[in-house]
């Protein structure tokens, strides 16, 4: 029901070598620690829904995921995003680039992507 976000960036190179390997910093729920060392990666599943159809249960969920990239310096951001988009896809259909943005609370950079992931059942 899930799609293998975690395995998927932890064997990027290009993912890791930003956002550390040991235990690399990509959390779900959209949430990372408050404490959490940047830059890291948080993501969320948006949606769900089966692919129906009418001979029996369906074969494939589509699962669609935000993918938030995070750091203190714009460029960094970028590059993470990047990496980030050409591990996932791959194995998913990126579907938008929701957001760029700088949270002045935060003082953090983000990049938002979704991306459409078909799990079998």
């Amino acid at each position: 029901m899930l799609p293998p976000v975690f395995t998927t960036l932890r064997a990027s190179s290009a993912v890791t070598n930003i956002v550390g390997s040991n235990p690399p910093r990509v959390y779900r729920h959209g949430r990372a620690p408050q404490d959490a060392t940047r830059p890291y990666v948080t993501w969320f599943v948006v949606s769900a829904p089966p692919e129906n159809q009418l001979s029996g249960t369906p074969p494939v969920d589509r699962v669609s995921i935000q993918v938030d990239c995070w750091n203190t310096d714009d460029a960094e951001v970028e590059a993470l995003a990047k990496a980030v988009r050409d591990a996932i896809e791959p194995l998913a259909h990126m579907t938008a680039v929701l957001l760029d943005d700088f949270e002045a609370e935060t003082k953090l950079y983000r990049i938002a992507m979704q991306f459409d992931w078909f799990i079998d059942r």
